[in-house]
């Protein structure tokens, strides 16, 4: 009997993870190669070059990896070094593109032993996809069901022994069964400061970007903490001093620049701003469900939960409850609102 199986290649669904890749590969000229290179997360560094040092050490693939934590933090740039400290092949996809069970027997019957698969999004996977990976992480072997009703049977195919790097967002959806599977789980944090700073300095020596160090800390402190907005608005900035100014990255031209590009002193943008005037106008300064939020201001629920509402509680802007989102009194004051949502001044306070 013949198993066929639909290669990703032949899907729409694979625009997506070209996409995906295409998008890595712009931004691979910045991105760290080795844990030495990469900046931020002391802790899962050290403990991953303890793991990885073992793991060949004994001549083993590492064990399932699970990285968590906000978009932007580097999870994917973890995974490719992870891969590149262990001397093996990385395959890229993300949990929406996995649609059937084939598409995935496709990606890992096609793995080398010791290979990295490495799944982006991974709380989007179907529920059979999850299932099916059960077994492909604990026994290296893989379930697929042929046929329908009485007739339906099993055949099981032997699987390299693989690594399995998840990346998820929104670690409270994983199923348990699927998070209890890795052996390693590790959450990235927002950066520091100064950690922000060393990455700024790095891409624009990469970059060939003249800039001063005040300059620096200027991108660094409206960066949110987060190095894929750090290398961004470096670039912003670039094109600026390109056309604005003689090219030198200077602490008035990133005034001017972060200013265009909305971004105000503690790196709030339009979209942060937007969510804390409507808890303060609209609902009172709160407590209001996340649904609520997201429909006043035209905004996906998700989108403001994974990527705005985090940094906003970080920041101390934001409460989250059992009730709801209270606006704090450091976003009435940064906004300059008095307790009745009236603006005191034009603009919010630097």
């Amino acid at each position: 009997m013949v198993v066929r199986f639909r290669y990703m290649e032949q899907d729409e669904s694979f625009s997506i993870h070209q996409a995906r890749t295409e998008e890595y590969e712009q931004d691979a000229p910045l991105r760290p190669a080795t844990l030495d290179e990469y900046v931020g997360q002391q802790n899962i560094r050290e403990m991953l070059t303890v793991f990885i040092q073992a793991a060949r050490q004994r001549g083993e693939q590492l064990e399932h990896v699970l990285l968590s934590g906000p978009p932007g933090l580097g999870k994917t740039t973890l995974a490719h070094v992870i891969a590149h400290e262990m001397g093996v092949t990385i395959r890229v996809t993300s949990g929406s593109a996995l649609e059937r069970v084939g598409d995935l027997a496709a990606i890992l019957t096609n793995l080398g032993n010791g290979d990295i698969l490495f799944i982006d999004e991974i709380h989007r996977l179907s529920k059979s996809i999850s299932e099916a990976l059960y077994p492909a992480m604990e026994d290296y072997a893989l379930d697929i069901v042929l046929g329908k009703g009485p007739s339906a049977r099993t055949i099981r195919l032997d699987l390299p022994k693989f690594t399995l790097i998840g990346a998820t967002t929104r670690m409270s959806v994983l199923p348990g069964p699927l998070r209890d599977r890795f052996g390693n789980l590790f959450h990235l944090d927002f950066y520091t400061q100064q950690e922000i700073s060393d990455i700024i300095r790095r891409s624009a020596g990469i970059l060939n970007i003249p800039i001063h160090e005040s300059a620096t800390e200027k991108i660094a402190g409206r960066s949110r903490f987060t190095p894929r907005i750090a290398n961004r608005l470096l670039k912003r900035v670039r094109d600026y001093a390109q056309v604005k100014g003689d090219g030198m990255v200077d602490e008035a031209i990133t005034d001017s620049a972060l200013s265009a590009l909305g971004i105000d002193g503690h790196g709030l943008d339009a979209v942060d701003r937007r969510i804390l005037t409507a808890i303060i106008e609209k609902f009172a300064g709160g407590p209001v469900g996340l649904n609520t939020i997201a429909a006043s201001i035209a905004e996906e629920m998700e989108t403001i939960e994974d990527v705005y509402e985090p940094f906003l509680m970080q920041r101390g802007f934001l409460h989250r409850t059992s009730r709801g989102r209270i606006a704090t009194e450091l976003a009435y004051e940064h906004l300059n609102r008095d307790k009745t949502g009236t603006v005191l001044t034009e603009h919010p306070r630097e």
